[in-house]
């Protein structure tokens, strides 16, 4: 059994997916269900996953599949989801033709702090989709929300989505995930100095952080970056 916004979501993914042939972004699902954030629209949609109603598609953007409906959805009455409108324009004169982007949907691992350093992060929190491009070489890859402003002049805002390489290793001026004690994840840049290790933010209000290289893992390497606005 559905909640009403289970029901809504899915409804509302039924009838633009009908529509546009794609389903709709998750702004778009945030908007037409009058949610505030789209952490709301990341639990709805695990749901219906769980509920065997949709399935996420590996290796797309808006990979979302409807594998089923409810009986109730036919009988609910008085729901109209909220079809955006308008949202389809002609492209500019001279405008770049469309090209098909390679894209891979990464695990967020939650928020990783470029401040002060936060508990380890060890669960998935949601997926997002990036350009196959933006993944350097091979090894695994996730991605984790930025929190803080110490690497601003590294150009990495409070809110912006990094994308990191697992590896254990790092070389000199590494923007790097950083596990510091077994217990605190920061996001600094790497300097070796002998036997010890040098976390300096890109941010002149924070200082470096110095320790003992045994207190200090290596998570991953920063290898890309997505933008929020």
């Amino acid at each position: 059994m559905l909640t009403r916004k289970q029901l809504e979501l899915l409804t509302f993914i039924k009838t633009r997916t009908e529509a546009d042939g794609v389903p709709p972004s998750f702004d778009e699902m945030k908007e037409a269900l009058d949610l505030r954030s789209k952490s709301g629209i990341h639990r709805l949609i695990t749901a219906l996953e769980e509920r065997g109603f949709i399935r996420r598609l590996a290796h797309r953007a808006r990979a979302l599949e409807i594998i089923k409906l409810p009986e109730a959805m036919e009988k609910a009455a008085g729901f109209a989801p909220k079809v955006i409108k308008g949202d389809k324009v002609d492209p500019p004169r001279d405008a770049m033709p469309v090209t098909t982007v390679h894209a891979l949907e990464l695990p967020v691992m939650g928020r990783i702090a470029a401040g002060v350093p936060i508990e380890a992060i060890s669960e998935v929190s949601h997926h997002v989709a990036v350009p196959g491009s933006m993944l350097s070489g091979r090894g695994n890859h996730y991605a984790l929300e930025v929190k803080g402003d110490s690497m601003i002049e590294a150009g990495i805002n409070d809110g912006d989505i990094v994308v990191i390489r697992e590896q254990d290793t790092a070389e000199n001026g590494d923007i790097i995930v950083a596990l510091v004690e077994d217990h605190e994840a920061t996001l600094k840049r790497f300097r070796r100095r002998g036997g010890m290790i040098a976390l300096e933010a890109a941010n002149p209000a924070y200082e470096t952080r110095v320790f003992p290289d045994y207190l200090v893992k290596v998570q991953g390497r920063l290898v890309g970056l997505i933008r929020s606005y």
